[in-house]
């Protein structure tokens, strides 16, 4: 867990970056105001620029987390021969740098794909909902959102997008976690069917329930920081520039 709890920070800020910055940028292309409130296509853009965006840093850091998590799983090879491999990887670095050695830069965006359909609609599920429930739950005549109101849409918000990003979060793992020891997925497509043909429809709902627990604190903790870090921000240069 070393490495992705090291990139997190960055992730995220890249993340609520990406969506703030292009918001303002539609906002001052269509309105002439970059503080303009946002139509929900406005949002729908953002979230989208930001789900691409973040297959960049989030592509690999997913990787290395499977790969390290997967090495110590047992496998069954044959009919009946179940066994724990050695391990393949001493640690983050080390992961990396096999999976550079052996696949090549393909390797590390191992699963890309399933990560953009993951994350596209994910995040328009995450940033669309905050938004409008933010404004619902903040009392009219407010000039900003509570910290109580900001908490309690983004903890929505995140149990209803990681709840509707399970199914293709179970692909992406399948797919990341393949080629550790053996290449059972020819893609993404192969590997819905293969797992559909093997476990049924409910294997894509496996740990929705999990994702969606995990995802209120998280995300409400994550919109609240953002939101105070802002505002911090934004009163010091108030004060710097009167």
């Amino acid at each position: 867990m070393s490495f992705p709890l090291a990139s997190i920070a960055v992730y995220s800020s890249v993340v609520f970056g990406v969506f703030s910055n292009t918001q303002r940028l539609i906002g001052q292309h269509r309105y002439g105001d970059s503080n303009h409130a946002p139509a929900l296509s406005d949002l729908a853009v953002a979230s989208m620029v930001a789900g691409i965006v973040s297959v960049g840093i989030g592509g690999p850091v997913d990787l290395v987390k499977i790969r390290l998590q997967m090495q110590t799983q047992p496998f069954i090879e044959g009919r009946n021969q179940s066994f724990v491999p050695h391990i393949a990887y001493r640690g983050p670095v080390h992961c990396v740098s096999t999976i550079l050695r052996q696949e090549g830069l393909a390797g590390v965006y191992r699963g890309a794909g399933a990560i953009i359909l993951r994350d596209v609609p994910g995040y328009c599920l995450y940033f669309i909902p905050y938004t409008f429930l933010c404004g619902w739950i903040t009392p009219e005549g407010c000039l900003s959102p509570s910290p109580y109101s900001v908490w309690m849409a983004g903890g929505i918000a995140g149990a209803i997008s990681w709840g509707t990003a399970t199914p293709m979060d179970v692909v992406k793992s399948r797919l990341q976690a393949d080629g550790v020891y053996l290449n059972k997925y020819k893609g993404i497509v192969d590997c819905i069917a293969q797992s559909y043909q093997s476990e049924g429809f409910k294997v894509f709902f496996r740990g929705i329930t999990v994702n969606v627990v995990r995802g209120f604190p998280m995300s409400a903790a994550m919109f609240l920081g953002y939101e105070l870090s802002l505002k911090a921000i934004r009163g010091n240069q108030a004060e710097t520039n009167p």
